[in-house]
């Protein structure tokens, strides 16, 4: 399934995309993924959505797929390259910060660079939702708790990113968390996500480009070694870490500035878009 969490004329709804087009039910207890996700019941909110009205996607909002997720949690340097452009050793277990459903937008929704700084920085990344949760869950049955895959752009205030040793401030300004538009079952993917392309462009040019098979911690891998750690919860997001190509590490640094606009592209997931505006 590829669902999606829509608004029109102040209602929101459920999206459903086939293949002759997009049907929506605008029904705020079947647009909630994320009790959905949590209790069970997607397969049903999507069989409402197939009977709904067919819809052009041009005429309605998107939103954030879940805004209520029990724990985001993001990694950092998850891959090789992009922890090298840093100055960093690979990590030897998962760097993990913190995101808040405070920073989320959706797809469209403008990104916005605060007042205080000139350093928003783009991210592309793939995000794994947790369908059950548990500890000290097994590598082997690790993939077996994700419901689905979406995709994120961590934007990131590097100055106050670097202000502290822990960076979870940086990442945290409202409105700089783009994440959809499409949330898309595991059964319609590789298992884990891997081997996709993810490319994020920043005014129609390329400015990251791998494939989900680079990161360091795979998704399984990430599963198994936080539960060592904290109970998983259903509808927790794990944010997967972006590539190499990032404005901090460029000579000169490019940052995002009004004006700009810019695309996460994840393969057989969709396309998140970002208009960059300022607060």
């Amino acid at each position: 399934m590829r669902l999606a969490r829509i608004s029109r004329d102040g209602r929101t709804g459920l999206a459903l995309w086939q293949k002759d087009g997009v049907r929506a039910v605008f029904d705020a207890v079947a647009s909630d993924l994320d009790t959905l996700v949590v209790e069970g019941g997607l397969q049903a909110a999507a069989e409402r959505a197939a009977l709904g009205e067919a819809i052009d996607l041009g005429s309605v909002a998107f939103l954030p797929p879940f805004v209520r997720a029990p724990k985001i949690i993001c990694l950092g340097l998850n891959y090789k390259d992009h922890a090298a452009e840093g100055g960093f050793k690979p990590p030897e277990f998962p760097t993990v910060f913190a995101r808040f459903s405070s920073s989320l937008i959706g797809h469209g929704a403008p990104m916005k660079l605060p007042a205080v700084s000139t350093q928003l920085d783009f991210e592309g990344e793939l995000v794994a939702v947790l369908g059950s949760g548990g500890r000290h869950i097994s590598h082997a049955d690790a993939l077996s708790h994700v419901i689905g895959y979406s995709v994120f752009n961590d934007g990131s205030i590097r100055d106050y990113q670097m202000k502290t040793p822990q960076w979870t401030v940086g990442k945290n300004f409202d409105d700089t968390g783009a994440f959809g538009p499409w949330f898309v079952t595991a059964d319609e993917l590789p298992p884990g996500a891997a081997g996709l392309h993810i490319e994020t462009r920043l005014n129609g040019e390329i400015v990251q480009s791998a494939s989900t098979e680079d990161m360091i911690f795979d998704v399984a891998t990430t599963i198994s070694l936080l539960s060592t750690c904290m109970t998983l919860q259903p509808g927790d997001l794990l944010v997967m870490g972006t590539p190499s190509g990032v404005g901090a590490a460029r000579k000169p640094p490019l940052f995002m500035k009004p004006g700009d606009v810019c695309e996460v592209e994840i393969e057989k997931i969709g396309l998140l878009r970002s208009p960059i505006v300022a607060a």
